[in-house]
């Protein structure tokens, strides 16, 4: 990819605590993140202090500042949890946003080289994406890549890419049940690509590594669906899920793109898969009747901000959703309450 002068001022490096002490984490991203600005967002529901090394441009929000902005209904029902980093997304005021989760280090390359993945995120973002036909060869921005043969010229300028997903190595982002039949697989492969997601193609993105255009898509990344018995631990949630189905179909809608690939992180093991398959059944079920949902939605001509299109999408949920469950129920009116947070601290 050709390189892409980065202006550190636009981006914020988001950052949800779930573990107190952030010292090994936050040297091991030194070289990276030294270079940016960093919000650290506490889990509310955790008691002891947080351990942060000194020589970083970071603000730390805590409970008090959640319950504060939010009041301390919503902080419980939105930001507990690996959703606390979503108060983070709220308060930031950058064009980009990076999200990496806190049992994540740098990864290598192939040829031992640190990635830098604040940096390989932005490329993607600020280079654009091709939804609407497919190139075989990836992304053709990158350096030694083009456009096929036959890709039609007249979508060869492409559109503003809205959201770009990391993968990582190491721990796969397997659900509970097929981690706990594979306990000792891991993800080695490193592959050096990056690709457009075809517009209307579903996928389920996780947050443990993605970068965002905060002002064109960053309402429709949000805390929503909550299962009964959630957890602290990625087999034991479902919200990044829900959340990146809204932002797929809201992106789709909006005519704009969302990349996969590069960048990685290693990812290091965190939970019991057998201990959590109880609590995530429920999420496996639930996706049963969430993906044809998404894929069936349509927006209407009306919607054409981030923002219209959760309130639509709220609705959606709410008709066609709420009825069989009420966790979708729960999920429609806290996107509501998102979107009027968003709103105030905005304002």
């Amino acid at each position: 990819m050709s390189k892409v002068m980065i202006n550190e001022n636009e981006v914020d490096i988001v950052i949800g605590a779930l573990n107190p002490d952030l010292t090994y984490f936050m040297e091991e991203w030194r070289p990276v993140f030294s270079r940016f600005h960093l919000i650290i967002v506490k889990d509310p529901d955790l008691k002891e202090e947080l351990k942060i090394p000194e020589g970083f441009n970071v603000h730390v929000y805590t409970k008090a500042d959640i319950d504060k902005i939010a009041g301390s209904t919503s902080t419980s029902l939105l930001f507990s949890g690996y959703s606390c980093r979503y108060f983070g997304y709220l308060v930031s005021k950058r064009k980009f946003i990076v999200s990496i989760d806190d049992d994540c280090v740098p990864a290598k390359d192939d040829m031992g080289n640190l990635i830098d993945a604040v940096s390989q995120h932005v490329q993607n973002l600020e280079t654009p994406a091709t939804p609407f036909f497919f190139n075989t060869l990836y992304d053709p921005y990158r350096k030694g890549a083009d456009f096929v043969r036959g890709y039609p010229f007249s979508l060869r300028s492409g559109v503003t890419c809205a959201l770009s997903c990391g993968l990582w190595l190491n721990l796969a982002d397997y659900d509970a049940p097929t981690q706990a039949l594979k306990p000792t697989e891991r993800n080695s492969r490193y592959v050096d690509a990056v690709l457009t997601v075809p517009v209307k193609a579903m996928m389920p993105v996780s947050g443990i590594n993605i970068g965002f255009n905060r002002e064109l898509v960053g309402p429709a990344l949000l805390p929503a669906l909550k299962l009964e018995q959630e957890g602290k631990v990625r087999w034991e949630t479902v919200e990044d899920l829900w959340c990146g189905m809204c932002v797929k179909v809201v992106s789709d809608h909006m005519g704009i793109g969302v990349k996969t690939g590069l960048p990685y992180v290693w990812r290091n093991e965190r939970g019991d898969a057998v201990a959590s398959l109880k609590k995530e059944w429920e999420g496996v079920k639930l996706m049963e009747d969430i993906v044809p949902f998404f894929q069936s939605l349509r927006f209407s001509e009306a919607a054409v901000t981030a923002e219209e299109c959760v309130i639509e999408l709220a609705a959606a949920v709410k008709e066609s959703l709420g009825p069989s469950n009420p966790v979708f129920e729960r999920a429609a009116e806290a996107m509501v309450q998102w979107v009027k947070l968003w709103k105030v601290v905005k304002t």
